[in-house]
């Protein structure tokens, strides 16, 4: 090593996780060993909470007597040794932008992810791909180091930050023991104790090689209250491309209905299974067996009033909501839900002939919209919290209703559909395992996404299951752009120009009423 060449360290991290207080803790480290340091902070754009980074140089040895080393403000592209991330899509912007050099940096990153505005904007899964991030870090870093910053924080009570600082001196790039970042912690003064505790553990886990180099694979456990005895044998049934997201999707499941439901989606699997048996090893179904795997489970557990006032109402919510807020032990915080229900809530819920009968009222007299009221509930106090509660205990009557009648039809149509196609298709078949992704939430939202959902299957599947040779060459593209325009965006214009372009005639506009305001007068 070079003591005569200063050590660069870039911390990117979002606003308020303590990035400021870790460097000032490199900085006191450094002054504590005689070793010339400058620190510099820049601001970023606020997606998210914001994110700032925080550039440190500083001499691998102390300066001879008189010398005083001149230090850049900015780092440089291919020019840092260590790049920390407090988030795992920070890592990646850090890697896109050359901060990571493969014959000189060592990055260490947090594997969790804390979404961006555009990815919670896109209507459907617009997250960005993990294993795309993991990848280009192992290829592009010299070293890379991923660890479960998030899990190891929540675990001692502490912020980020004092993690950060374990897993950088775990690493062994410091010019310093750990010695030296203990005492730097302690002579802080302020939650002391959180602080040592989340920075043993990360220092361990990297110092140990506990710390993870990519996601981790396929067949994670099963809850305990899962009964991995019950279940464990049900799933090694299903091919291996299928068993991750069936293990996930057996535990959501259960918790949104019972037993007998996960059951259902083991066999439905095990009927997309059998069907696609004699298409293993072709291209692409792999990821067409795991997405219909992970499509099923969702949509089987699909938002009605009795999930959402479920989640609504649940002591964990409450609990993530205080630990947000940073509510301290006795102060009180109130949560006031934002629920705007309407007549079509209101007939999902009921039994399926009256449901049915309400709803097609409101629709022939134009009042479907006419009762949404939009309503602002205290779950936090006594009524609003005994009312979500009352809706949540309504579980068991969810097998009779209107809207699990109308979704178990139309998963059944889809899963038929599936069965036909998979021996003679698979392409065409791993497109329409992706379809239920147009279908999501309740109220309008559900209103929309099932709009799509049928006009989709009623011109492109339709056609191609009605095709005695099976789906036309090109098919499987045009619908996955069918897929992908109706996730574009929510008044259908999109999905209507792309079955245009596959040859189906489009629909007319839709006729939406002009209303005349009257001037308002000056004020005088």
């Amino acid at each position: 090593m070079n003591d005569a060449k200063p050590f660069t360290l870039l911390i990117a991290a979002l606003g308020g996780e303590g990035g400021g207080v870790l460097a000032d803790w490199i900085v006191e480290c450094a002054i504590a060993h005689d070793l010339p340091v400058q620190a510099t902070s820049v601001p970023g754009v606020a997606q998210r909470t914001g994110s700032t980074s925080y550039y440190v140089e500083m001499m691998r040895a102390p300066a001879p007597a008189g010398a005083q080393p001149v230090f850049a403000l900015n780092p440089m592209p291919g020019g840092v040794d260590v790049v920390l991330s407090s988030e795992l899509v920070e890592a990646g912007r850090m890697v896109e932008r050359g901060f990571v050099h493969p014959k000189r940096t060592t990055l260490i990153s947090a594997s969790h992810r804390v979404y961006t505005t555009q990815e919670k904007m896109q209507m459907g899964d617009g997250r960005f791909e993990d294993e795309r991030i993991h990848a280009g870090a192992r290829a592009l870093a010299a070293r890379y180091l991923s660890v479960d910053m998030a899990s190891i924080a929540a675990a001692h009570g502490t912020v980020i930050s004092a993690v950060m600082f374990g897993a950088l001196a775990g690493a062994d790039v410091l010019p310093w023991p750990r010695e030296t970042c203990e005492r730097v912690i302690r002579e802080g003064g302020l939650g002391v104790q959180a602080s040592l505790a989340g920075f043993g553990a990360a220092f361990d886990a990297v110092a140990t090689g506990a710390a993870r180099q990519a996601l981790a694979g396929a067949g994670a456990g099963l809850a305990p209250k899962t009964s991995p005895e019950l279940w464990a044998p049900l799933l090694a049934t299903l091919p291996a491309p299928m068993r991750e997201n069936a293990a996930h999707g057996v535990v959501r499941l259960l918790d949104y209905q019972d037993a007998a439901y996960g059951r259902l989606y083991v066999e439905r699997l095990q009927r997309i299974a059998a069907a696609a048996s004699e298409a293993m090893g072709q291209p692409g179904n792999a990821r067409a067996l795991s997405e219909a795997a992970r499509l099923l489970a969702l949509w089987m557990s699909f938002e009605d009033v009795i999930r959402v006032a479920d989640l609504k109402s649940r002591r964990s919510r409450i609990a993530q909501i205080r630990n947000e807020a940073r509510a301290r032990d006795g102060e009180i915080l109130e949560v006031f839900e934002y629920l705007k229900p309407g007549v079509d809530e209101l007939a999902a819920m009921l039994p399926r002939r009256i449901g049915a009968r309400l709803r097609d009222w409101a629709t022939r007299s134009g009042k479907l919209d006419a009762f949404n009221r939009g309503m602002h509930l205290p779950s936090t106090r006594i009524h609003g919290y005994l009312m979500l509660r009352t809706l949540a205990r309504l579980r068991p009557m969810r097998r009779g209703s209107l809207r699990f009648h109308e979704e178990q039809q139309a998963i059944e149509r889809w899963l038929v559909a599936l069965e036909r196609v998979f021996p003679v298709s698979p392409a065409f078949a791993a497109a329409l395992a992706e379809l239920p992704r147009v279908l999501k939430g309740y109220g309008d939202t559900h209103r929309r996404g099932r709009a799509s959902f049928e006009r989709i299957f009623d011109t492109l599947v339709a056609r191609a299951l009605d095709s005695d040779t099976g789906p036309a060459a090109g098919a499987a593209q045009e619908l996955r752009a069918a897929i992908d325009a109706a996730l574009a965006e929510p008044e259908g214009r999109e999905l209507e120009r792309s079955l245009e372009k596959a040859g189906i005639e489009p629909r007319p506009p839709v006729a939406k009423p002009i209303v005349w305001m009257k001037k308002p007068r000056a004020m005088g």
